[in-house]
């Protein structure tokens, strides 16, 4: 199927899903699901009305398009005065949390794949580890949920992502260089330069374009229609020029973002605007893609192994990490209990940034030859991801509120 066809499919999806958009959500029924579902519908799996390489260009700018919004507006709607007063519980999840979870997936993905090289295993961990907010969106956005517990899932969610990404980009690098046994530490400081350059130009693309927003709109100068275009092109900008100066563009949209929502109202409200339309038009694209062009390439090679791994990646080897890492943390006070540890625990989904990375890696690596079970296997996490997540998100968003 030719791209221009798949775009006006997509825009009779978005016009279908839109007329029972809500008449969906009582059934716990999400966006990621139905796009997901309809992608693998008409993908050669089963109705076979297209044919799109995992590795297309045109998949691989999508779903990069859509993180960087998605992290750009998560950032913007983030309030910094309820952060400093928790930012403890993010700080566990991203400095302790996180470092195990990679250990832990790496530990068990070598035992149930003895034959695969080792830093494989660590790429397949550190592909897994990002959270995606967009499959719990029930959650960070119900009011009914504590603010904190909120802001702790979306902060987890908006900076793990770029945290992981510079590492996985090394240890592609690694592979695809043959250094993997070499003993090489020079990928620390790629790391160091990619968050902080990235965070740097993000900072400065936001203060810049808030200003100037706001100086135009205090002059009248921008007609109302194009302040919802703003924070579209401040999240690119900001993406792209960070690359530039070799830091990391997708923590330089969370950071961007991060300084307009909290510097401005008006920035603010229009983001939030953006991010319930136009962000959230690009994600169901993304997963859209995600069940027409990586499903139908990966399937084959999905076995009993890769499922088992799938499964205790979104349980076990998420969840015990988490709750250690909280243990004794403490939340207005009080000490944290195990039900709101086991809810952030389970509200770590998988979907746009392990799709987005695993296509850089396919990218990279010229291919699937040598890495089917990797990619296999995030097929099936994320796709689990968007059913277990779609369907729980509400009901325990509810059951949570209730006890707390």
């Amino acid at each position: 199927m030719a791209e221009h066809i798949v775009i006006l499919t997509i825009a009779v999806l978005v016009l279908a899903y839109g007329y029972i958009s809500k008449a969906l959500t009582r059934f716990n029924i999400s966006g990621p699901m139905i796009f997901t579902g309809l992608g693998l519908l008409i993908s050669p799996l089963l109705l076979n009305l297209s044919e799109m390489e995992v590795n297309a260009e045109f998949v691989t700018i999508i779903v990069e398009l859509a993180l960087v919004l998605v992290l750009f507006s998560d950032a913007a709607l983030l309030d910094l005065k309820l952060l400093r007063q928790s930012w403890k519980l993010p700080a566990r999840l991203l400095l302790i949390g996180l470092p195990l979870t990679i250990l832990a997936g790496t530990f068990v993905a070598q035992l149930i794949f003895p034959d695969e090289p080792a830093i494989y295993m660590l790429l397949l961990a550190l592909l897994l580890t990002p959270t995606d907010a967009a499959l719990g969106k029930a959650v960070v956005s119900d009011p009914s949920v504590p603010a904190k517990i909120r802001s702790t899932i979306n902060v987890e969610s908006g900076l793990n992502d770029g945290i992981i990404f510079p590492i996985v980009i090394t240890v592609v690098a690694m592979i695809v260089s043959g250094l993997s046994d070499s003993g090489d530490s020079g990928w620390l400081s790629y790391v160091l330069q990619q968050v902080v350059f990235g965070a740097l130009v993000g900072a400065f693309v936001g203060y810049v374009g808030t200003k100037l927003t706001m100086q135009s709109i205090k002059h009248h100068w921008m007609q109302h229609s194009y302040q919802n275009l703003i924070p579209i092109a401040l999240a690119i900008v900001a993406f792209y020029l960070a690359e530039v100066f070799h830091g990391n563009g997708f923590i330089a949209a969370f950071f961007a973002g991060l300084y307009a929502g909290n510097t401005s109202q008006p920035m603010r409200d229009h983001i939030e605007e953006f991010a319930e339309s136009e962000g959230e038009l690009f994600v169901l694209i993304s997963f859209f893609l995600f069940g027409l062009a990586f499903v139908p390439v990966t399937f084959e090679y999905i076995n009993l192994d890769i499922i088992i791994y799938s499964l205790l990646s979104l349980t076990v080897l998420r969840m015990v990490p988490v709750i250690i890492c909280l243990m004794g943390a403490k939340l207005d006070g009080r000490k944290i209990d195990f039900l709101t540890m086991a809810f952030i625990a389970w509200f770590g989904p998988r979907g746009i940034a392990s799709i987005l990375y695993v296509l850089i890696v396919a990218h990279e690596v010229g291919g699937v030859a040598g890495f089917e079970t990797i990619y296999a296997v995030v097929t099936v996490t994320v796709l689990m991801s968007i059913v277990a997540h779609g369907l729980s998100a509400q009901p325990l968003a509810n059951w949570y509120s209730k006890k707390h």
